[in-house]
C-alpha cells in the first residue's frame, strides 16, 4: 500500500483490522460485507486489485481457515471486482500465490480439486483432514491455477482486465515471523535454499505488484511470476518451462470422444 500511495494512486485497504474497510474474508458474510465496501469507496471503478490477505500454515491451526481464506478469500473478491476492472477502462489484478506450490512436496490433489470446483465445504472438510501445513501449498497452488484458467478468457483479456499472480518465497514478513518463532515450524524454514543467500524483502515484492498493476506490466496475462531468490529454479530446475508435446491424432476430438 505504501509504494502505491507514493507513486499517487489511492489505495483502499481491506484487513481484519486498523485499515480502511475492516471485513473478515474467512467467511461468507465478511466477503460479500468487503466486496459492497469497495465498489462503493471506488464509485463503481477500479484501476487495480491485489489480493494479499493470507494465512500461514501451523500444526496448531485449522485447515479450514486457510482453505477459506487464502483460496476463497481470493477468487471471490477477485470475481466480484472484475467488472469495475472492466469499468474502469481495463484494470489489473494480481493475485499472491507462493513458491510452496514447487518446492514443498505432497500437495494434496483432491483438496486443490475441491478448491478449483468451488465447493467450499467440501474443501473446508479435506483441509481440516489434512492439516493447514498441506493445505496452505494446496490453496496456493489452486490460485495460481485459478489465475491461468481465468486470465486469458473473454472476462478477463477479452475485457481488457490483465489477471496475473506473484509466487513470493520466504519473504521477511510478520508471518514468516510467526513461523520462525514456531519450535515445530522453525526449523523446516531453514531447511529451504535460497541461492541469493538470504530472505526477501516485503519493497521487492512490493515493486513487482507496483509492475505487473501498471502500462509497464501491459504485456503480462495468466503469469505466475516466481520472486523466491532461486528456490524454485534450484530444486525444479528442468521443470518448466515443459514442451507442449502435441499428437496430430488428438486434434479435432472432444473430450468425450
Amino acid at each position: 500500500m505504501a509504494r502505491l500511495s507514493a507513486a499517487g494512486s489511492r489505495v483502499v485497504g481491506v484487513d481484519r483490522h486498523d485499515t480502511d474497510i475492516v471485513a473478515d474474508l474467512g467467511t461468507p458474510e465478511g466477503r460479500s460485507a468487503a466486496i459492497s465496501a469497495v465498489a462503493s469507496a471506488c464509485g463503481g471503478e477500479l484501476s487495480g486489485v491485489v489480493t494479499c490477505a493470507g494465512l500461514a500454515g501451523s500444526p496448531h491451526r485449522n485447515g479450514s481457515l486457510l482453505a477459506a481464506v487464502n483460496f476463497f478469500g481470493t477468487v471471490e473478491l477477485l470475481t466480484a471486482w472484475r467488472p469495475l476492472l472492466a469499468a474502469g477502462g481495463g484494470g489489473s489484478a494480481v493475485a499472491i500465490s507462493s513458491n510452496s506450490t514447487t518446492v514443498q512436496p505432497g500437495i494434496p490433489a483432491d483438496l486443490v480439486e475441491a478448491f478449483l470446483a468451488h465447493d467450499e465445504p467440501q474443501a473446508r472438510d479435506l483441509a481440516d483432514k489434512v492439516g493447514s501445513m498441506a493445505t496452505y501449498p494446496a490453496s496456493k497452488m489452486a490460485v495460481a491455477h485459478w489465475v491461468r484458467r481465468n486470465a486469458t478468457g473473454p472476462d478477463w483479456a477479452g475485457a481488457k482486465v490483465r489477471l496475473n499472480a506473484i509466487a513470493p518465497g520466504m519473504i521477511e514478513t510478520p508471518m514468516v515471523t510467526g513461523m520462525r518463532g514456531d519450535p515445530e515450524v522453525g526449523p523446516l524454514l531453514d531447511m529451504l535454499p535460497m541461492p541469493v543467500g538470504r530472505t526477501g524483502r516485503p519493497e521487492e515484492i512490493a515493486a513487482l505488484v507496483e509492475l505487473l498493476l501498471g502500462p509497464d506490466g501491459g504485456f503480462f496475462c495468466g503469469s505466475v511470476v516466481f520472486c523466491d531468490g532461486g528456490s524454485d529454479a534450484l530444486l525444479r530446475t528442468t521443470d518448466w518451462p515443459a514442451a507442449w508435446d502435441l499428437n496430430p491424432r488428438d486434434f479435432g476430438r472432444t473430450p468425450a470422444s
